[in-house]
């Protein structure tokens, strides 16, 4: 069994400028209007993918207090065989997996698709909270910070 290096309030303590800024990034793209719901569809997506246990349930216990169907969040690590994702959401969590496999690559296709369900500046605030998911990943999975057992903070909500 793992044990935490550090703890997400330890960051705050130690760092709160980078704190604060990487706090900032991740609640620009919910400010420009898009859609909370599908924001913590991608960023539960990506922290999945980079194994930050931490994020992952900070962000299954948003999405419950967003309303977000049990069944999307039970699906969200397999939504390409998932019929109950919109168009926009599969799009979403296409750039998101692309973003956060950067070493795999990817082709136009994804950002075609993308392209076709966001437009120009949604897609841009898209990447931003993509971008700060990943970033918070980096922190979560490296001090292997301990998930939530209850409800998080409101001040953290907008990770």
């Amino acid at each position: 069994m793992s044990h935490a290096r550090s703890e997400y309030e330890d960051f705050k303590k130690i760092a709160p400028d980078a704190y604060e800024l990487v706090l900032a990034l991740g609640q620009v793209a919910a400010k420009a209007g898009l859609d909370k719901q599908l924001l913590e569809l991608v960023k539960l997506r990506a922290s999945q993918i980079n194994g930050c246990a931490f994020c992952v349930q900070h962000h299954i216990l948003l999405s419950e207090r967003l309303g977000l169907p049990a069944d999307k969040l039970h699906l969200v690590a397999i939504w390409r065989e998932a019929p109950i994702f919109s168009a926009r959401e599969r799009a979403a969590l296409a750039w998101a997996e692309a973003l956060t496999l950067l070493p795999d690559g990817f082709g136009d296709e994804v950002y075609a698709e993308v392209q076709r369900e966001f437009s120009e500046t949604e897609l841009m605030y898209l990447t931003s909270a993509i971008a700060s998911i990943n970033v918070w990943n980096r922190f979560g999975a490296a001090y292997r910070w301990t998930p939530a057992k209850r409800p998080v903070a409101a001040n953290a909500a907008a990770s």
